[in-house]
């Protein structure tokens, strides 16, 4: 059962089973995060753009087509968000550029026609790092992302609007895009979970059509998914890829994949001492799991932004990395979250990709959970990465690790 004084914080099943029985409606939802928006994005500056008007009517459709006994599934009038990087019919996409302030698209993405035939709600666009440039979200036309543990502190990017909102409970879930590790990035550092599919599952239609784009981006770019737990993200994933018509989607074996049963611990990666420690310890909780580990070594130098050799790299990566484990376990980041004075000194990279990218470069899917605080505070996630089409499977050990960790979400001090 969700809260019923904050629903904005429960899970998308206790949300959504209180939806269909009509303990919760949509609408009631749908204003509380629309009240949330409005009392907490001055400060956070995590959306570009908020619907309310169509989040309130598609949340008055979905009251009806429940009450009507038309369902739609998990996501059915939960509200929901778009990185503003993805194409909405009759509302700007401005990917925080300058030049896009008044693009105004005729069509919708096809990552949003999903959401709207999945019955979601969209409250709105996520602000980010202008054009998908950065990882820290300060450089944009429309003011910079905060984070919502602390505002002197970055979000992290290029999707962190996206982390935000969904970290501050203003929505459940967001679809962005991850091109070097830019909604894992944001992800660990506000404190929720994000999966980047395997190269190709999810549709990168209508991401800024028409506008020109640089070939390795188009290459090395994941649509992505943020919400606040696994289980919640594997409801998103089910609602915006096609039913799989072998293993429905209520198959609890089909939605968790191959079981991960030997997990390769990354070596080579780039951290500080917090961040070791960090890992130290969720390798120690993966073991719980009746879960074997190895030592591996990471191939990070042959991540490149020349793609010219990536389609034979990606062919066989699997065969150099999981010929002998299931998944791989290494940090996200590489050190604690910068402030954003520092961040602001340090450039548009502030939070090194150096942990994340490699896996755009090979089409892998990953997953990053959160994990804990450091010293400041301030959230820190670990990365599960698995060869592709393991997303599910990725995603049943990321749920196996919350579960046994009695991971629920706990909201920052700050916007609870």
């Amino acid at each position: 059962m969700p809260d019923k004084t904050e629903p904005c914080f429960a899970s998308i099943a206790d949300v959504g089973a209180s939806m269909r029985t009509g303990r919760l409606s949509p609408l009631d939802v749908t204003r509380r995060c629309l009240e949330r928006i409005a009392a907490l994005n001055p400060t956070l500056n995590a959306f570009i753009t908020v619907t309310t008007d169509l989040a309130q009517q598609h949340a008055r459709d979905a009251e009806r087509e429940m009450a009507s006994g038309q369902w739609r599934g998990p996501l059915h009038g939960v509200p929901v968000a778009v990185k503003d990087f993805y194409d909405t019919a009759g509302i700007r996409t401005t990917a925080a550029f300058e030049h896009f302030a008044n693009r105004v698209p005729a069509h919708d993405a096809e990552m949003v026609v999903r959401l709207r035939d999945a019955g979601a709600v969209l409250v709105g666009k996520t602000n980010m790092h202008k054009l998908g440039m950065g990882t820290t979200s300060l450089a944009g036309a429309f003011g910079p992302v905060v984070n919502p543990w602390n505002a002197h502190y970055v979000a992290g990017g290029s999707s962190g609007g996206s982390a935000a909102a969904v970290a501050a409970g203003l929505c459940f879930a967001t679809v962005d895009t991850d091109a070097i590790g830019s909604g894992r990035l944001p992800a660990s550092i506000c404190g929720v979970t994000c999966l980047k599919p395997t190269f190709g599952v999810l549709s990168t239609a209508g991401i800024l059509a028409g506008e020109e784009a640089d070939p390795a981006i188009l290459l090395l770019s994941h649509p992505c998914l943020t919400a606040r737990s696994a289980a919640d993200v594997l409801l998103v994933l089910d609602a915006v890829t096609p039913r799989d018509g072998d293993h429905p989607r209520g198959s609890d074996a089909a939605r968790e994949g191959k079981p991960v049963r030997r997990v390769g611990i990354a070596t080579n990666f780039a951290a500080d001492n917090a961040v070791r420690s960090a890992f130290e310890v969720f390798v120690a909780r993966i073991r719980t799991l009746d879960i074997e580990t190895v030592r591996v070594s990471m191939p990070f130098d042959a991540a490149s932004f020349d793609v010219s050799g990536i389609r034979a790299h990606r062919a066989g990566i699997g065969a150099l990395l999981f010929g002998d484990v299931d998944a791989i376990v290494l940090p996200t980041v590489t050190g604690t979250t910068p402030t954003v004075e520092d961040a602001r000194a340090r450039g548009d990279q502030a939070v090194s990709p150096d942990n994340t990218f490699f896996c755009n470069y090979f089409g892998l899917p990953a997953i990053t959970v959160p994990v804990g605080l450091d010293h400041h505070g301030l959230p820190l996630g670990m990365q599960i990465v698995g060869p592709h089409g393991a997303d599910r499977a990725l995603l049943g050990v990321a749920r196996a690790y919350q579960d046994a960790t009695r991971s629920r979400y706990r909201p920052p001090i700050s916007v609870q």
